[in-house]
């Protein structure tokens, strides 16, 4: 099934990357973006999932749906909040230093069935997929320089 993000644009400034990327907080892989149709995600259930899961994922949603009320309602930043700052590395969470307006709970544990002891961590944050797209060479330094 395809759902439209569009509007979530014009009322929260909410695009459908970003749903994508706030489900990986949830657990979950992100879905396809903006195909076949823009600013849309298409969600394909495999037969392989179960009803819990995706129970689960329904409950991912209506939280993300939530969160975006928050935000047109003027609770959370229209810019620094969960859905615009994700997905949430565990560095990022347990770093000393923490700058955003909502706790870390929120940004790592949106739901009660997101624990610790079954987290699937995110290795990166919020990357630049539209630079990524565009540019398929990679300009990173010789691998020397990491060390």
């Amino acid at each position: 099934f395809i759902l439209d993000i569009r509007d979530f644009k014009k009322t929260a400034n909410i695009e459908a990357v970003d749903i994508a990327k706030r489900l990986m907080d949830f657990g979950f892989h992100a879905p396809t973006m903006s195909w076949p149709v823009a600013g849309t995600l298409m969600i394909e259930p495999t037969e392989s999932e179960d009803k819990q899961e995706l129970d689960r994922f329904c409950l991912a949603l209506i939280c993300i749906r939530e969160e975006i009320r928050e935000i047109e309602e003027g609770k959370m930043d229209i810019r620094l909040n969960p859905l615009k700052m994700s997905p949430h590395t565990q560095a990022q969470v347990t770093a000393t230093e923490w700058d955003r307006p909502y706790t870390r709970e929120q940004g790592a544990f949106p739901a009660p069935f997101v624990r610790a002891d079954t987290k699937i961590w995110p290795t990166v944050g919020r990357i630049d997929d539209m630079y990524g797209d565009k540019h398929l060479v990679c300009t990173c330094p010789p691998i020397l320089e990491y060390f």
